[in-house]
């Protein structure tokens, strides 16, 4: 059945961004995205295929090697970008819902990441390329080094379901600040709100190739990450795809950043506050219905307050309002997918039969069953062997664990391939600062875990490779170019 035939509502994308316009797909392959929250068909996406991923990619190429975009002043493009933000925010409403439709997200969260943080990231970046200098001259022995700050080129950005807006502009925004141009292959399930950032960038005026976004799935990603014209690839995903684009990318010589998997600890001091603990439990593990990178996933608790922790955790669970993420009640929403929604109930499952203890959830919510939701479970008394501490669930189920020391607490939050996130709470924060350092993560939190987008964010170890946001975050999208001259230089 031809994609034409098969369009059945307005959201619909049936072709592809490339080369600053609406491009027929080469392949017949289409996604049918659905609402997480009802299962209802929500509409279809194109996907892309080899031969659409590399008319983006050549695109992408002409425009950094002859279209103005490669000639532009830092000036000129952070006023094209503040222009982006500006139709981003115009949009913001639209595309909150619809993402919340697309992966469950509870709307005001939404509104937040998918609204709100595109624009912002794109006047931070916009900033940063203002202030950064892109050329400086150094005294050598036989006269002056010139030193320059270039686009490291064409940018093969891939991004999951779980912020997909959000996620996208982390790649895009330092991307177009260094100068370098983007193909952006979003993933299907979020693929229907990719194309908002087409739209708001022909409308900011962004030359044509500058951006370009193709839908696609692995095979499109593959062959993404292996075309011979990209220079750079920026990958956030499980941990198992990274491990693949980084072979790939390591056979070509290829730059990379990989921002993958996690499975954080949390760590709860025997002088912690169980009232702060609760007020930071739904940024440090419930974000986005616990379908975060950061989920910190593990709780790790002084034995002494053992029992006091699992019961005001029990009770936080047990309060969660679960349901329609379009309400603005709504805490805690469905998972993206039905495939998630298995992945989620099959790891409940393996721990319901090892030696750790249900304490509430466990299944599907009593009287929710359209769309994928699932209940937020709590084990206790979780070996650290276990695969519940072990694999990234990406689902609302916290494993419990107890310690009796701080050197066993930072042991057992080291012993995982992770280090992404995690936090430490206590009420000498000196002392929680100290165990921090001592914890090999990316990121931590000091009783609580929020994102600052001021500060580069990734992970250790399985985590990733290479860092995103805050004024480092434009690095990986640079390239430094030595030109040895003469001394008249060095009073320019």
């Amino acid at each position: 059945m031809s994609l034409i035939a098969e369009r059945h509502t307005d959201l619909d994308r049936p072709r592809f961004f490339i080369d600053g316009a609406w491009a027929e797909p080469r392949s017949s392959r289409v996604y049918h995205a659905v609402e997480a929250a009802t299962g209802e068909g929500l509409g279809i996406a194109a996907l892309g295929g080899e031969d659409d991923i590399d008319a983006a990619v050549r695109a992408a190429r002409t425009a950094l090697d002859h279209g103005p975009w490669g000639r532009t002043s830092a000036a000129e493009r952070a006023a094209a970008m503040r222009r982006f933000a500006d139709a981003l925010e115009r949009r913001a409403d639209h595309t909150s819902t619809l993402v919340t439709r697309e992966n469950g997200m509870p709307i005001q969260f939404s509104q937040q990441v998918n609204g709100g943080l595109p624009g912002v990231l794109l006047r931070i970046y916009a900033e940063v390329v203002e202030k950064l200098p892109l050329e400086e001259v150094r005294p050598s022995p036989k006269g002056s080094t010139i030193l320059r700050r270039e686009p490291v080129g064409v940018v093969g950005a891939i991004t999951p379901w779980n912020f997909p807006q959000a996620l996208a502009m982390f790649k895009v925004a330092p991307a177009l600040a260094a100068g370098c141009t983007v193909v952006l292959k979003p993933s299907p399930e979020t693929a229907l709100d990719a194309y908002v950032l087409a739209e708001a960038g022909l409308e900011a005026g962004l030359p044509a190739g500058v951006l370009n976004i193709v839908a696609g799935d692995r095979d499109s990603g593959a062959a993404l990450v292996s075309h011979p014209l990209v220079d750079k690839i920026a990958f956030t995903g499980s941990t198992a795809a990274g491990r693949i684009i980084g072979a790939e990318c390591g056979r070509l010589l290829r730059r990379h950043t990989l921002e993958l998997g996690g499975n954080s600890a949390a760590i709860f001091l025997d002088d912690g506050d169980i009232d702060t603990l609760l007020a930071g439990l739904g940024g440090a593990s419930f974000l986005n219905n616990s379908q975060t990178c950061t989920t910190q996933s593990r709780i790790l608790v002084a034995r002494s307050r053992y029992d006091e922790v699992i019961d005001a955790v029990a009770g936080y669970v047990s309060a969660m309002d679960i349901g329609n993420p379009l309400d603005p009640a709504v805490t805690l929403g469905p998972m993206a997918t039905s495939a998630q929604l298995d992945r989620v109930l099959g790891y409940i499952d393996i721990a319901k039969k090892s030696d750790a203890r249900l304490v509430t959830g466990g299944g599907r919510p009593t009287g929710l069953d359209r769309g994928w939701f699932v209940e937020p479970t709590v084990f206790a008394d979780v070996d650290n062997n276990d695969l519940l501490a072990r694999e990234e669930v990406f689902g609302p189920v916290i494993a419990l664990l107890p310690f009796d020391t701080d050197e066993e607490a930072v042991r057992i939050a080291n012993d995982s391939d992770y280090g992404l996130a995690g936090s430490v709470w206590s009420a000498d924060e000196d002392r929680a600062l100290e165990i921090a350092g001592r914890v090999r993560t990316g990121t931590i939190g000091l009783n609580y875990y929020e994102l600052d987008l001021g500060a580069p964010f990734g992970g250790m170890k399985s985590s990733g490779v290479g860092r995103e946001l805050g004024p480092e975050g434009i690095d990986a999208y640079l390239e430094y170019k030595a030109v040895y001259a003469s001394k008249k230089y060095l009073s320019a």
